[in-house]
């Protein structure tokens, strides 16, 4: 074994509690895989990586035995933290291809903070099943809609007034907190129901992941401040630890998806959302009525 693997080994250990070294192992190789492909969809897809990370982090944290009762409260935290600077750096490749609609973004910037402000009261009192609730039933119906729809199904031909702009901001940052992601998903579904192209559409929804994931982790550490049960390590919900694992290999490949998205077709990238949404939809189902 490596200087490095024993260094991150001793890192994850406080965490990993019990478990054996080759335990531990698979642990660390399951979140830096996490990691690695969270960096990927947050460049190809304009999120920040939060739908592969959330159902990752939730069989990690249950490995090494955190309560039911804040799991998923700890996954959507540290799922944020994770997104902070993958989200940054996917929106700055981007940018520099001059692909963002940055007027539309500065029009929600602040709705959507309000937004996260309201998600991050509301996870601090809701249960995790209630969490798990909100993921299926958001992820079903986004997945429906990318793997059922057509070019021809729109609201509108142009974006719709500024009242309606900033009150789907403020329902969108909210539920991405909700959800522990960085709001692509929800914005490339409204961006394209009016008419806008889908790679336009993934660039400026990869600026939502910094308004989303920095006050959403100020947010999830409140709301755990005082809360017991948690795994050493943990500043309120989230678990620095485990970002700290999977940090380096998200920000490392987020280059990549960017490249991916501006050489993959349409239909393409659609087809990569609605299956990463129903997986996760799927094992969080069977989480409910196992």
């Amino acid at each position: 074994m490596t200087p490095s693997i024993n260094a991150v080994l001793d890192l994850v250990s406080p965490l990993a509690g019990t478990l054996t070294t080759s335990e531990l192992i698979w642990l660390i190789g399951a979140l830096v895989a996490a990691g690695l492909l969270a960096g990927v969809l947050a460049g190809m897809l304009g999120i920040g990586g939060g739908g592969i990370l959330v159902p990752v982090l939730y069989e990690a944290f249950g490995l090494v035995g955190v309560d039911e009762s804040v799991r998923m409260h700890l996954t959507l935290g540290t799922s944020l933290a994770v997104i902070v600077p993958t989200s940054l750096r996917s929106f700055a490749g981007h940018r520099a291809r001059d692909a963002v609609d940055m007027p539309l973004l500065r029009q929600m910037a602040p709705f959507v903070v309000v937004g996260v402000v309201v998600g991050a009261l509301i996870a601090k009192v809701v249960s995790s099943e209630t969490l798990r609730v909100i993921w299926i039933v958001v992820a079903m119906f986004l997945g429906a809609k990318l793997a059922l729809g057509r070019d021809d199904w729109k609201l509108g031909n142009v974006i719709p007034p500024v009242g309606w702009v900033r009150t789907f901001a403020g329902v969108l940052g909210m539920l991405s907190t909700l959800m522990g992601i960085g709001g692509g998903i929800l914005m490339v579904t409204f961006m394209t129901l009016y008419n806008r192209p889908l790679l336009q559409s993934v660039a400026t929804s990869s600026g939502l992941g910094p308004l989303i994931s920095i006050p959403g982790v100020i947010g999830f550490i409140w709301a755990g401040w005082f809360v017991s049960g948690l795994p050493t390590g943990s500043l309120g919900f989230v678990s620095l630890i485990g970002a700290a694992v999977i940090l380096p290999a998200s920000v490392l490949t987020a280059p990549i998806g960017v490249r991916l998205a501006h050489g993959v077709d349409k239909r393409s990238l659609e087809l990569v959302y609605a299956v990463f949404l129903f997986a996760v939809a799927g094992r969080f189902l069977t989480t409910l009525v196992g």
